[in-house]
C-alpha cells in the first residue's frame, strides 16, 4: 500500500510517499518533500497566516510533484491521499486540503483526513517500528505542548496540555526579547550549549489542579510556559535598569541554558511522572522541539535511570513534515475513515 501525505498546517509545504509492505507492515519512506518558509517569516519574528497561505499555493504543486519524482513513481501507483485536516492556521490548511480533495477526486483515490498531532505520533512508530505499549507520549512544538496516553496503536487519550503558551512558543517569544531571530529554538539551543545552566534562577508555574479555587478538585499534567516567559522579561529589565545590557556572549549563553534547563526539565518531569502512573511500558517525544539537542539527550539519559524505553523520531521526522501524515493516514485507512468532498479544515480540531 503506498499513501501520498500532505501537511500544510502551519509554515512548511511538504508532500511525502510511505509504504507498506511485507507481513509484518513495516512503514518505508519513499519521498518526504518539505518547502520550508523560514527565511520568508524571519523578518517577522513569527509566522505570517496571510503569507503563509499565499506561499503553500505556490509550492503545493512543486511538493508533490518532486515526492513523487524522489519515490520514482507515478499517480497511478497511489493507493490513497493522506491530509491534515487540523489543528493549524486554517487558511495554510484550506490549501492543502483543497489540493488533496481535487486529486483525490480527479484520480478516484481515497482520501483520508489526518489529526496534525496524531500525525507526530505516528512519527514514532514510523521511525522505531511498534512501540511497547501503553506508551505516554509528549508532542511539543511552538504550537502544541501536550502528553497523550497511547493504550493500543491507533488511540490517543489526552493527559495534559499547555494551559498558555506552547515550549515551543515560549522558545521563540524569548529569542525575540534576547534579539536572536526566528526561529527562536534553534538559536537558544545553541547558544546554551555554551552557557552555566545554573547561572540564572527562574520559576515555572507549579500547577496542581484545574481550579485553583474548586475544593477538592483532581490533580493535573497540563503545562504552564507563560509565567516563564515573563520572568526572562523581568530579568531583562532588570539588567537594563542596572546598565547590564546587553548581556555580553558568555551572559547571554548562560540565561538561555537556565532557560532551556527549566523548559526540558518541566516537560520531563510530567512525561515520566504519567508513564508511571499509567503503567507505561515506553515513552516517546514527537514534535518540533523534540529537535532540541539537550530535550533528545535528557530524555534518553532519564529513560535509563528510570527503567523506561524511550523513542524519539529522526530529526527529518520532529519537525513537520508529510511523511508522519502519510503514516497516519495508513493507519486510520485500516480502520475504515475515508472523507468525501465536503472535508473541510478545523483551526482547533481536537484529538
Amino acid at each position: 500500500m503506498l499513501f501520498l501525505g500532505i501537511e500544510t498546517s502551519c509554515d512548511e509545504t511538504a508532500a511525502a510517499l510511505v509504504e507498506q509492505t511485507g507481513e509484518g507492515k513495516r512503514l518505508r519512506i519513499l519521498a518526504n518533500v518539505v518547502a520550508s518558509q523560514a527565511e520568508i517569516h524571519r523578518e517577522w519574528g513569527g509566522v505570517v497566516p496571510e503569507l503563509a497561505s499565499r506561499q503553500h499555493v505556490r509550492d503545493i504543486c512543486g511538493v508533490v510533484e518532486r515526492a513523487l519524482e524522489q519515490g520514482q513513481v507515478t499517480l497511478d501507483a497511489v493507493d490513497g491521499i493522506a491530509v491534515t485536516q487540523g489543528p493549524g492556521l486554517v487558511g495554510s490548511l484550506l490549501v492543502g486540503l483543497s489540493f488533496a480533495k481535487s486529486l483525490a477526486a480527479a484520480r478516484d483515490i481515497p482520501l483520508v483526513p489526518v489529526h496534525h498531532l496524531a500525525g507526530h505520533i505516528e512519527s514514532l512508530f514510523l521511525h522505531n517500528g511498534e512501540l511497547p505499549l501503553p506508551s505516554v507520549v509528549l508532542v511539543v512544538s511552538g504550537g502544541h505542548t501536550s502528553l497523550y496516553l497511547v493504550p493500543t496503536a491507533g488511540v490517543y487519550m489526552l493527559l495534559g496540555r499547555t494551559r498558555d503558551d506552547a515550549a515551543g512558543e515560549a522558545y521563540d517569544k524569548v529569542a525575540r526579547l534576547l534579539g536572536l531571530g526566528y526561529p527562536g529554538g534553534p538559536a537558544i539551543d545553541r547558544l546554551a550549549q555554551h552557557g552555566n545552566d545554573r547561572a540564572v534562577t527562574l520559576p515555572l508555574a507549579r500547577i496542581t489542579h484545574r481550579d485553583r479555587n474548586a475544593p477538592g478538585a483532581a490533580g493535573t499534567r497540563d503545562f504552564s510556559y507563560s509565567g516563564l516567559k515573563t520572568a526572562v522579561l523581568r530579568y531583562v529589565e532588570h539588567r537594563k535598569t542596572q546598565g547590564g545590557w546587553p548581556l555580553p556572549e558568555a551572559g547571554l549563553a548562560d540565561l538561555c541554558a537556565s532557560f532551556q534547563r527549566v523548559v526540558v526539565e518541566s516537560l520531563l518531569d510530567r512525561l515520566f511522572d504519567a508513564a508511571h502512573a499509567h503503567g507505561a511500558a515506553s515513552v516517546g517525544v514527537a514534535g518540533g522541539v523534540s529537535a532540541n539537542s539537550r530535550l533528545r539527550a535528557d530524555v534518553v539519559a532519564r529513560g535509563q535511570r528510570e527503567r523506561l524505553q524511550v523513542f524519539i523520531p529522526s530529526l527529518a521526522l520532529s519537525t513537520d513534515n508529510a511523511a508522519m501524515i502519510a503514516a497516519a493516514g495508513i493507519r486510520r485507512y485500516a480502520a475504515g475513515v475515508r472523507a468525501g468532498a465536503d472535508l473541510n479544515a478545523d483551526a482547533s480540531l481536537n484529538l
